[in-house]
């Protein structure tokens, strides 16, 4: 593969596709935020309103959405809307529909002693949720929304149908020109799964930090790379001191 490849099509293809990953994400989750919470509310209007907004757009594909928002929508309402954006909508009202109900079940997984306690003190509704449930119900979210965003990454090759140049789309005209499916899709795969990992890192280090603010004090890593930092020297004294303990408990045991 030449380095004009990667100058000319790939590098910005990497580029659009990470745009497209936070464009998209910032807008899910707005979407999720505000519809999760609007289905709390009291009003049974509001509930339901969220709640058929929440199926339908669960129950769409998102590549159809996205067809219908850049091709159809302009024969309707006489307004085009750039590839990007269209994308960019598409996969934010689907995937903040999925985040939405992230949303609402973290909320309602808050004790009701916590709310009782806000009602106590004379908070209003609006601290309540500010200052008491959302900052419990944070951390609880963010696991599942990681898993969400990886697949909102992924959900972004779809966007290569409507000529937005992203990874997917560079990656199609590498193998038109060149001929080399095996090298450049392999490629592909690699980079989609280094943007994953790095996501994936990011999310975990997010919800230390939103436990830790509200005193929940991380659990000590299990992971490999915990696992190595720790030295085969404190594993070892761990293996050793088991034994002993036990011989010592055992009766007649070793003085």
């Amino acid at each position: 593969m030449t380095a004009g490849l990667w100058e000319h099509w790939l590098l910005p293809g990497i580029w659009i596709t990470v745009q497209l990953t936070l464009y998209s994400a910032v807008f899910a989750t707005l979407v999720a935020f505000g519809v999760g919470i609007a289905r709390t509310s009291r009003l049974w209007i509001v509930r339901f309103l969220t709640g058929f907004y929440v199926e339908v757009f669960r129950g769409t594909s998102a590549l159809v959405l996205m067809f219908w928002l850049f091709f159809v929508m302009p024969l309707g309402f006489e307004f085009q809307l750039v590839p990007m954006w269209a994308a960019v909508l598409a996969l934010g009202l689907t995937y903040g529909a999925y985040g939405s109900e992230i949303v609402r079940g973290a909320l309602a997984a808050v004790a009701p002693a916590q709310r009782e306690a806000a009602i106590a003190l004379s908070f209003s509704p609006a601290q309540r949720m500010r200052r008491v449930v959302l900052p419990q119900a944070i951390p609880e979210m963010i696991p599942p929304f990681n898993n969400l965003l990886i697949e909102l990454l992924k959900a972004t090759a779809l966007v290569s149908a409507v000529s937005v140049a992203d990874i997917t789309f560079a990656a199609q005209l590498s193998r038109l020109a060149t001929g080399d499916s095996l090298e450049i899709y392999s490629i592909i795969l690699v980079l989609y799964f280094v943007l994953a990992f790095l996501l994936t890192r990011a999310m975990r280090l997010l919800e230390r930090k939103a436990k830790a603010s509200i005193g929940q004090a991380p659990p000590p890593g299990n992971g490999l790379l915990a696992r190595l930092t720790k030295g085969p020297d404190k594993a070892a004294a761990k293996r050793s001191a088991t034994p002993k303990s036990a011989d010592a408990l055992a009766p007649g045991g070793a003085k």
